[in-house]
């Protein structure tokens, strides 16, 4: 058995970022919660004031034998916009940044380097903050796993949904 790795992205908002996740080969687990931020133990609606510095994030459990760090990146960079600054579609605030908060050397590393290459694809500036993982806070149950708990949701069905497809046909080799 292959051992776990962890991962930790922000784009937007959790429900989407984690929907979209959720359907690749490897990714073991993930969860929605609070990182980046000075808050101890914040809520979602302290979270979604912006007076907590915290991002809505995901925290991946993945077999790096099944799937790489890179491939993660990959997906992650593919499903949101990391040219826009504290907003990704609806959602605007710090909260909704785009932020890779890495575990160790070699994710930060990886993730420098991909988001430079992306900065010479763009004709915006890349904004995707990469950060060192202090605390990742989980946030409430019923934010884990929302757009399989609420597929009809008008929300879901606007922002996460087009993300699971855009992965689904980009991605295919890569499903669970």
């Amino acid at each position: 058995m292959s051992e776990r790795a962890t991962a930790t992205f922000g784009g937007g908002c959790f429900w989407c970022i984690e929907a979209a996740f959720e359907e690749l080969e490897g990714v073991e687990k993930v969860t929605s919660g609070y990182a980046g931020g000075h808050a101890e133990d914040p809520t979602y609606e302290e979270v979604c004031s912006g007076e907590t510095g915290h991002a809505e994030v995901v925290q991946l459990e993945y077999d790096p034998a099944v799937v790489s760090y890179d491939e993660l990146l990959e997906v992650f960079f593919t499903i949101h916009d990391p040219t826009q600054l504290n907003r990704q579609g609806p959602d605007v605030g710090t909260q909704y940044r785009s932020i890779v908060l890495y575990h160790d050397d070699e994710q930060r590393e990886q993730a420098e380097a991909y988001v430079d290459a992306l900065d010479e694809e763009y004709d915006d500036d890349v904004v995707t903050e990469v950060e060192a993982l202090e605390t990742f806070h989980r946030a409430e149950e019923h934010h884990q796993n929302y757009f399989e708990k609420n597929p009809d949701d008008a929300y879901c069905t606007m922002h996460a949904q087009p993300k699971v497809e855009k992965v689904r046909e980009r991605f295919e080799a890569k499903l669970a």
